[in-house]
């Protein structure tokens, strides 16, 4: 196949070049023979005809070697290592790119001169494909490098991909137990991190001989047994310990650890976790945003239940518990009554508003 290949290519090459030299021929002999006639044009054909079978008898002759050289070159190619082979054909390929830019520079030489383009592009070749063969180590140290950043970029966008925010409960919002029910909702994602060192606070608070402190944290128990059996969130039992310290500072530290989230109600936990920059859900500032609004001059019904702090104060509550400090409401302790509101402050620690009985606004 490949000697036909040869013979074929011979036949062509040696037609064209038959045309080529009598037109070259011609040219120089027009004087003597008029254009166009009938001895120019047999005169064409003859030397395509002679030029193909020089051609392919040429081509026949040196088929068996030529066929013999490539088959060596092939075999001589296929024994040189990978890396050889492309760092010494990438730098072939930008040999011969920076000889094609220096071409059209040099296309308008005449002559012997025509020679330059071509060795330009035998040199720039050759000596690209030296320059590839000796800094295979360095390209082939650059491609592992870069193959290796592109490697770690994926494997980070995985794990960013498929990565949970852990939610780090503490002993009071586990106790206050309102951290059920909103993970029931599914407004909490990711892990819920119980450190063994909040169980152990809440197992000793369970064991006090204190009755209010036994039922909280007997309740805060319970409330981690339903979260683990009854909701479906991802629970993670952190085993470790940190450095000695109280029960907040380790909260802090494991937040930082974990890169997480700490889930309290507890005020000061709260500012000292906003100091450490690190990140704070607070159970009561949700509370506040979900409780309806009540803005100054609105009117509400409360029953006064108790003294306030200062002097004449009475205290009410609302339904969700928020407290509402009621001036000159001590007068009416147990009765049921409409109040003006007056001002409503806001904290992390909870919410109060303040109101006077609507009657007094009347009397005056």
């Amino acid at each position: 196949m490949m000697k036909r290949m040869i013979q074929g290519m011979g036949l062509v090459f040696g037609g064209v070049m038959g045309a080529q030299l009598f037109g070259s021929v011609n040219s120089g002999l027009s004087w003597a023979v008029p254009a166009g006639g009938i001895m120019q044009h047999s005169g064409n054909y003859y030397s395509v005809v002679i030029g193909a079978v020089c051609g392919l008898v040429l081509a026949s002759v040196l088929a068996a070697p030529m066929e013999k050289w490539m088959r060596q070159g092939a075999e001589r190619v296929s024994a040189v290592p990978t890396g050889e082979l492309f760092s010494g054909g990438a730098g072939l390929l930008g040999g011969l790119a920076l000889s094609a830019l220096l071409y059209p520079a040099l296309s308008g030489l005449s002559g012997a001169w025509m020679m330059i383009p071509v060795a330009l592009t035998v040199f720039f070749g050759y000596a690209g494909m030296r320059i590839g063969l000796n800094k295979r180590e360095e390209l082939a140290e650059r491609i592992a490098a870069f193959t290796e950043r592109n490697a770690k970029a994926v494997r980070q966008q995985d794990e960013e991909s498929t990565y949970e925010e852990h939610k780090i409960l503490d002993t009071s919002v586990i106790i206050d137990g309102r951290i059920a029910d909103i993970c029931k909702t599914g407004f909490i994602e990711g892990t819920l991190v119980i450190p063994e060192f909040v169980l152990e606070e809440l197992q000793h608070i369970a064991d006090s001989s204190d009755l209010l402190k036994r039922n909280r944290g007997r309740r805060g128990l319970d409330i981690l047994n339903k979260i683990q059996k009854e909701l479906d969130v991802k629970v993670l039992i952190y085993e470790g310990d940190m450095e000695d310290g109280e029960v907040d500072s380790k909260l802090v530290k494991l937040a930082k650890v974990l890169h997480g989230k700490v889930v309290t109600n507890d005020f000061n936990l709260n500012k000292v976790c906003e100091l450490q920059g690190v990140s704070v859900l607070n159970i009561n500032d949700l509370a506040n945003a979900v409780k309806p609004v009540v803005l100054p001059g609105e009117e509400i019904v409360v029953q006064v239940i108790k003294d306030g702090k200062e002097h004449g104060q009475g205290v009410a509550y609302l339904d969700d518990g928020t407290m509402i400090v009621v001036e000159g409401g001590r007068d009416y302790i147990g009765t049921t009554m409409e109040v003006l509101v007056t001002s409503v402050l806001q904290t992390s620690a909870g919410r109060m508003i303040f109101a006077k009985p609507k009657l007094l606004e009347k009397a005056q």
